[in-house]
């Protein structure tokens, strides 16, 4: 080992690292996004200043929303030599698309809520029914 490679790191301090659970780091390797670590005399994973890179590319590309085969389709894409920039494009594109159909979902909900809440404040209080659940809910499903 030269001066600037840093020692290899076992799979609790690489989780610290990158602020992963260990679990979600075997995961990973489970499902082939992370190569399976060199092993050390006592079985224990071994990492690289590599890993702990990969690791936080896949943490920071999961918060943007992108599936795990989504990520595996880039990072294929980084180790056959093609640039996997087209790819993120279509797919970013297509998260935004989703998240616009979400936000106006959301707005629609907020707005049924809005309105069932006014509702809700003008109904008198009641005391339950045998053959209801809450009159405020059941005066929105008719």
């Amino acid at each position: 080992m030269t001066r600037t490679e840093e020692p290899p790191l076992r799979i609790g301090e690489l989780g610290r690292r990158v602020g992963l659970n260990p679990k979600t780091i075997r995961y990973y390797e489970q499902v082939g996004l992370l190569p399976e670590p060199e092993r050390s005399g006592s079985n224990y994973r071994l990492y690289q200043a590599a890993d702990v890179e990969r690791l936080r590319f896949i943490k920071g590309v999961r918060q943007l929303g992108l599936s795990l085969g989504e990520i595996a389709e880039i990072l294929a894409l980084r180790e056959r030599g093609a640039p996997p920039c087209s790819y993120v494009s279509e797919r970013l594109e297509r998260r935004a698309e989703a998240i616009d159909r979400q936000i106006a979902q959301l707005v629609q909900l907020k707005d049924a809520l809005t309105e069932l809440r006014r509702r809700a404040r003008r109904l008198p209080p009641r005391t339950p029914a045998a053959d209801g659940y809450c009159h405020i809910l059941e005066h929105r499903a008719r």
